[in-house]
């Protein structure tokens, strides 16, 4: 007897043969599936303990988001459009200003906004830019990975070193009490290896350990980090070493022009390595990427994808994995990753000036299958096969801006949003059924986020971050303008 079947839904399999299957059926065991087919046959086969009726779905994949930051979602709109002083409030929460309880808050705050928006699998940086981990003591990585426990979703914590000169202040709060103290490279590889031995690969495979260092290039321009180039280098490959050694991601974040040749030269890249933004690179770097397997995370919603184009279309045409990320929940995008795969394919076309790139399918490939090829867990996880994990979204089609009930599959990537998920199923267990998240309070998630952020802003001094700056209005541009 299946523990649960799907039923009377449009399936989009994103299998390999790509099959779109009506008025279908998925079963359910555990956490696997068992079948899938015409919904009288499977419903024969398979006498289930519950059913969900799918008619008006459209059943995907489980969606995957390669690239977020936890703690963002505490942080978001802090300053305005005014980058420096964003990234500045980042550092001083991730460091000084955090406790357990904000990393266990955020965490919670962070997957039920994927549960609702039908993503449940996401890799979540520890931290923000590419060198502000907080990684000084796995108590703040456990308390990650216990909130998204209870929520339900499936998630790849990176978790690493920051860049030189350590040691670095962090601090721990007794109360109000703060105390600082110094941490080094090898107290945040420790912690990390520490994360890694007891959290990666467990609870069916729902919580993942990603090992990540800061990203590199030839020549900074910045005198204190030249001065600690060779330092910096050799903690590089010392961490992608690690993540070779368990069979874990490696990555970095902010990749752009000359940072992936010189990874290269560094002997980082790989099959186990995944390169967020990847923005500017050369056609000698895209070879690089297509010889050595790397895959890479394309965030089009980000920042760093207005400064420069990561050229997406070009790296997959040399038959690099591209898989899609949102860079969320800051500062000014979400983790709706329908709202990127629209993002996506209209930034490509821009760029070739020419609607046919980047089919609605191909968008949709990217948070799923090639998502999961990306993170290496395309055996279990990215399409909608037997024996593969119960990972499932139910998108409600009897909306408005999804009709006429044709042309299910272009309808959902071209105009659906996250707030049309109705159903999630992750690892066989529901999450979200009828809008409503059966796995945690809602409010009490929401009520606690806002505690721990007041908290954070008072202990960081940040409060004023959160006033509209006088160029918010009746202005063209926000902020310092460019960072």
């Amino acid at each position: 007897m299946a523990d649960l079947i799907v039923t009377n839904a449009v399936v989009v399999t994103v299998d390999p043969q790509r099959r779109v299957l009506h008025d279908a059926a998925i079963a359910i065991e555990g956490e696997r599936i068992v079948d899938i087919g015409p919904t009288g046959e499977v419903a024969a086969r398979h006498p289930a303990r519950e059913v969900i009726d799918g008619t008006d779905m459209v059943v995907l994949p489980g969606l995957v988001d390669v690239h977020a930051h936890a703690g963002h979602g505490f942080i978001k709109t802090l300053a305005s459009g005014d980058s420096a002083r964003w990234f500045e409030a980042c550092r001083i929460a991730y460091t000084v200003a955090s406790t357990p309880e904000f990393w266990h808050a955020e965490a919670q705050l962070a997957a039920l906004e994927r549960t609702r928006f039908g993503v449940t699998t996401g890799v979540s940086l520890l931290g923000g830019g590419d060198s502000i981990m907080r990684t000084d003591d796995p108590a703040y990585g456990d308390a990650h990975c216990e909130g998204v426990l209870e929520v339900g979703t499936r998630s790849v914590v990176a978790v690493g070193t920051t860049r030189p000169p350590h040691p670095l202040t962090y601090a721990r709060w007794n109360g109000e009490e703060r105390h600082d103290y110094p941490v080094d490279f090898e107290t945040q590889l420790a912690t990390a290896l520490d994360l890694l031995a007891r959290w990666h690969g467990t609870h069916g495979r729902r919580i993942n350990i990603a090992l990540l260092t800061p990203t590199l290039r030839p020549e900074e321009g910045d005198a204190a980090a030249d001065a600690h180039r060779d330092e910096a280098t050799r903690q590089a490959r010392r961490v992608s070493q690690e993540a070779r050694a368990h069979g874990v991601v490696f990555t970095q974040d902010g990749h752009r022009r000359g940072s992936v040749a010189y990874a290269n030269e560094l002997g980082i890249l790989g099959p186990e390595a995944l390169l967020s933004h990847s923005t500017g690179l050369t056609e000698e770097e895209i070879a690089i990427c297509a010889a050595t397997g790397t895959r890479i995370a394309h965030n089009p919603s980000a920042i760093a994808s207005v400064f420069d184009r990561c050229p997406a279309t070009e790296l997959m045409e040399a038959g690099v994995c591209v898989a899609l990320g949102s860079d969320a929940t800051a500062p000014d995008r979400s983790g709706d990753m329908f709202r990127h795969m629209q993002q996506l394919m209209h930034y490509h076309r821009r760029h070739h000036r020419d609607p046919s790139w980047v089919p609605p399918g191909k968008a949709l490939e990217m948070c799923t299958i090639e998502g999961a090829k990306a993170l290496g867990m395309e055996d279990d996880i990215g399409s909608i096969e037997i024996g593969k994990k119960a990972d499932l979204t139910l998108v409600d089609m009897r909306r408005p801006h999804l009709y006429p009930a044709n042309m299910h599959v272009s309808h959902v990537i071209n105009f659906a949003n996250g707030n049309d998920v109705d159903t999630v199923i992750c690892n066989g267990r529901i999450l979200m059924r009828g809008r409503k998240v059966l796995t945690v309070d809602e409010d009490r998630v929401l009520d606690e986020a806002q505690r721990q952020t007041e908290l954070m802003l008072e202990r960081g001094g940040l409060t004023a971050l959160t006033k509209l700056p006088e160029t918010f209005w009746n202005s063209l541009r926000m902020g310092g303008g460019r960072a």
